[in-house]
């Protein structure tokens, strides 16, 4: 692995090498390793996709020369004037300390850099250029715009072909591109970045995950409510989001009764809900349950399809419970969870407990036993179900720890699908209470946060990719469609379609004066389940031809029938 790590490392630097002979106006900046390659960004860069052909010609001659990868090290008065024209090497000289500052160069090319590399250039091998894309020195939107450079680098040709392969292979389940295929969800620029647009066929499959969602809470005891897209300002201090969550949430609005923000989030409308009225230590749990709508002011740089968005509808509940009833409240919701992907058949998934860092003051609530107790609570449950999971310090929520549930998409970046959260803070700061078996008010309120569906964009994306559009018969959006050869046809064609929506089967009616060869492909295209094809026998039978989405025809099927079977297969969520 370190000898990879060092191929795409050197690469790294061959890459910024051929720019530099390429764009001499151009600043290298950062360009460290990543998963399966590499990239660098570059200030004063202006390049299209069609120009890194260029560029990877230009590497293959700074390969083919073999310059040799020399460490030369410095101190950081000298490595000032080596590298006087950069801002952004100089930026970052400024946090090495004396005696940390290293280059390495090759050829005429010399590049601030800790290492390690192979011996030369002539050692990099199998490699490809992928994309450009925007991004910000250092990720900040307030510094200065950059254009990042995409690659990915292996020590043998075998080994690049099998990876670009896989990456042809995953871009076919992109679920931009099934999605906008489908008549799914689209993007208007005038409507602005992030906000995707649910059309018809998109909204019946996410109403159907939802459907799903509203049935598996109200047999879990959970109740709906429904709260605002905003709130005002005071609410946010109370829940403690203004100030440590500000940055995520849209600039105030001023309004004449006071200032309101959009929210980021429904926890605090929630507590609102459970104070309204006093509740008794034999009520608890209760469980409120919401499909709310967020918004997240998420950086335009960074919005990717479904699975980074500015507004976002969210599976959401929050459970409150005493002390003795949080062990088995996490059990419940992991357990539902787990319930869940085994119906959509989502296996290669893993769990993320996110600790706090004691030492982050500025970040988590100074409240070091309820941190001790929350995060064994966690523990202790994840391991009593048998999970396996992983540690992570400085990545929980600021009111209490959670566990993640992660996934890797069709490109193999990890992914949070699901979170479950336990709060600790909000009993302080909502003065939550039920009144105990004494008759006395006990603060001892605990709060739950768990969205075992993540939120609608971002499980759909997932759901798309895991399919690859072709959704099983009780989430597809087109479940048959009937296809007339002739015009002859076209009555008893209606008839079949009328009684199939009066069985509340999602149904469509191709009677255009296409071939039915073509009105097949389009079906297959569209991938719906099924392909009803009416002619002059099965109107004389009154019986249906029908052909699945895998191409397998069956004659002679009684109309009773058939709708019996797709009812049984949609109800059973099979």
């Amino acid at each position: 692995m370190e000898k990879l790590e060092a191929l795409r490392h050197t690469c790294a630097h061959v890459l910024a090498h051929a720019v530099r002979n390429l764009y001499p106006k151009a600043l290298p900046t950062i360009g460290p390793t990543i998963e399966n390659g590499f990239y660098y960004d570059f200030y004063n860069l202006d390049i299209k996709e069609e120009d890194l052909s260029k560029i990877e010609a230009e590497m293959q001659k700074i390969v083919k020369a073999d310059y040799k990868l020399k460490r030369i090290e410095k101190s950081k008065k000298d490595s000032e004037a080596l590298i006087k024209g950069n801002k952004f090497k100089l930026e970052l000289l400024k946090d090495l300390k004396e005696g940390e500052v290293s280059f390495y160069e090759q050829g005429d090319f010399i590049d601030l850099c800790r290492g390690g590399h192979l011996e030369s250039t002539g050692k990099v091998k199998a490699f490809k250029l992928l994309k450009i894309a925007g991004a910000y020195w250092r990720g900040d939107a307030k510094n200065p715009q950059l254009t990042r450079i995409y690659g990915t680098a292996w020590e043998s040709d075998k080994e690049l072909r099998v990876h670009l392969h896989n990456l042809q292979e995953a871009e076919k389940r992109n679920h931009v591109k099934i999605g906008e295929e489908l008549k799914l969800f689209t993007h208007f620029e005038l409507a602005g970045k992030g906000l995707p647009i649910w059309l018809p066929k998109g909204e019946t499959v996410k109403m159907e995950v939802e459907k799903l969602a509203v049935e598996t809470e109200e047999k879990a005891g959970y109740l709906r409510v429904s709260t605002p897209n905003i709130a005002k300002k005071e609410l946010f201090i109370k829940s403690g989001h203004l100030p440590y969550y500000e940055e995520s949430m849209y600039p105030a609005m001023v309004m004449d009764d006071g200032t309101y923000y959009l929210k980021a989030m429904n926890c605090p409308l929630h507590h609102l809900i459970y104070l309204h009225e006093q509740h008794s230590y034999r009520e608890l749990p209760i469980r409120l349950a919401e499909f709310g709508t967020c918004y997240r002011n998420e950086l335009s740089g960074t919005l990717t399809g479904l699975l980074r968005v500015r507004s976002l509808r969210m599976n959401d509940a929050h459970i409150y419970c005493r002390k003795d009833q949080v062990e088995s409240e996490i059990e419940n919701v992991l357990s539902m969870i787990k319930d869940y992907f085994k119906i959509f058949n989502l296996k290669d998934y893993w769990f993320r407990l996110s600790l706090h860092d004691p030492k982050n003051k500025k970040k988590y609530i100074d409240e070091p036993e309820n941190w001790k107790l929350a995060e064994d609570a966690l523990r202790k449950v994840l391991k009593k179900l048998g999970m396996k999971f992983i540690e992570k310090a400085d990545e929980a929520a600021f009111y209490g720890p959670k566990i993640d549930i992660m996934f890797k998409n069709v490109f193999g970046r990890e992914e949070t699908m699901s979170t479950v959260q336990l709060d600790f803070a909000a009993k302080k700061r909502f003065e939550l209470y039920y009144i105990d078996e004494k008759g006395s008010k006990n603060n001892e309120v605990f709060v739950i946060h768990r969205a075992p569906l993540s939120t609608h964009e971002r499980f759909m994306a997932f759901l798309i990719e895991h399919y690859a559009g072709k959704f099983p018969l009780w989430l597809s959006p087109e479940q048959v469609r009937i296809m007339t050869i002739t015009d002859r046809n076209i009555k008893f064609a209606e008839e079949i379609c009328k009684k199939m929506k009066d069985s509340n089967i999602r149904v469509s009616l191709d009677i255009s004066n296409e071939t039915i060869s073509k009105k097949v492909r389009d079906a297959q295209l569209e991938k719906v389940n099924y392909m009803i094809t009416i002619g002059d026998k099965e109107v004389d039978n009154k019986t249906l031809a029908v052909r699945t989405r895998e191409g397998k025809v069956s004659f002679g099927i009684k109309l009773d029938d058939f709708i019996s079977q797709l009812k049984k297969e949609i109800q059973s969520r099979a």
